[in-house]
């Protein structure tokens, strides 16, 4: 078989396009690099939500309830938790209201469930970055013969970071 000029050039012509479109792994490559610096700065934060406390129906007979203070605070912030005095009528944080108009029911909030110790203001908190629930306990003494109704009050429970 004879090989014709045609064919020789055609072979030629693909050997030099082969080497020249040969792929780029062939070429050494060079890999730089860069440092990129990330920052953030995590500013002390707190939120609180509350449940509500319900002493049910009071017949004169002393009653008790309970609820939760719902505190998330960043990790490692000290923090305090306060009770306000609530809205009824003369009102302090040793001795609540409850109103149904001009009449009043009076009630006390306790930090203990032995409802011994007036919650006040709790201090020497420390937030864990997780969300800590914080017992509040209620009780209404008994005698105390008001108008029947439904009575309420606000207690506006505070976090100082």
């Amino acid at each position: 078989m004879k090989i014709t000029p045609f064919i020789k050039s055609s072979f030629a012509v693909l050997a030099v396009a082969a080497v020249v479109l040969s792929p780029l792994s062939v070429v050494a490559s060079t890999t730089v690099t860069a440092n990129m610096t990330v920052t953030a700065t995590v500013q002390a934060t707190c939120i609180v939500s509350t449940t509500a406390m319900a002493f049910g129906t009071y017949t004169g007979v002393a009653s008790t309830g309970a609820a939760t203070v719902l505190v998330t605070c960043t990790n490692s912030t000290p923090y305090t938790l306060g009770l306000s005095a609530g809205s009824g009528t003369s009102a302090t944080v040793t001795n609540r209201s409850m109103t149904l108009g001009a009449a009043s029911l009076k009630y006390a909030l306790y930090s203990d469930s032995a409802r011994s110790v007036n919650f006040d203001v709790l201090t020497g908190l420390t937030g864990s970055g997780a969300q800590q629930t914080i017992n509040v306990y209620g009780a209404v003494s008994a005698a105390q013969y008001v108008a029947p109704g439904a009575y309420g009050d606000t207690i506006v429970a505070s976090v100082t970071y």
